[in-house]
């Protein structure tokens, strides 16, 4: 499963009198990372620090920080440990900090930094990426509505339907859910309607942490 950010996202918040912009964005690679924190950089070229966390792959195979002059270790990896707690990947974070004249200290940058990113992913919210396969139906015409039924009852969606000698219907199902629901359909139609494995695709839906 492979959990990453709804859409690219910036949030503020004020701690101490120091600004701490916390920038967002989805990337596929490392090379958008740099852009993206190039970006942020050349927009804030005034500001004291600008931060950086990303991960990029399936299992965030790729991990880079940078601290950008806050002592060592008191800011990007923190960060990034929230991105590796939460399991997002593909998502680069860049905190710009504005110095409001009053030091944190170290325990106040770090709390601060990681702050900045989990308050900013909680609230632009996350999805995750799942795996389907297409299930094409065939059954008669008497059957039909029984389907659709048990289609909604499954929550699910006929991607198409098609009507010919018999009805065609087509429907994608979560890699994971198949067995299930080719066992469910056999056992509710005593076996009346065939299924064959179509294309495949990846969907979006909204992930909900545990």
């Amino acid at each position: 499963m492979t959990i990453t950010i709804k859409t690219d996202f910036t949030n503020e918040e004020e701690i101490k009198k120091s600004r701490f912009i916390c920038h967002l964005k989805r990337i596929s690679n490392e090379e958008e990372a740099r852009d993206f924190i190039a970006q942020v950089k050349k927009e804030n070229r005034t500001a004291n620090h600008n931060c950086m966390a990303y991960t990029v792959g399936l299992r965030q195979e790729i991990q880079r920080t940078s601290d950008d002059g806050e002592p060592s270790g008191t800011a990007g990896v923190p960060m990034l440990e929230i991105l590796k707690k939460k399991e997002i990947t593909n998502v680069c974070a860049v905190v710009t900090r504005y110095f409001g004249g009053i030091k944190l200290g170290a325990g106040g940058l770090i709390r601060a930094y990681a702050g900045a990113v989990n308050h900013a992913v909680e609230a632009v919210g996350l999805v995750q990426f799942v795996e389907q396969t297409e299930l094409i139906l065939k059954l008669e015409y008497g059957l039909f509505d029984q389907l659709q039924r048990f289609i909604d009852t499954q929550k699910l969606t006929i991607s198409e339907t098609e009507f010919l000698a018999d009805v065609t219907v087509s429907v994608f199902v979560d890699e994971a859910k198949i067995e299930t629901f080719l066992s469910e359909l056999t056992e509710a139609f005593s076996g009346k309607i065939t299924a064959q494995k179509g294309q495949e695709q990846t969907v979006e839906i909204d992930y909900i942490e545990n």
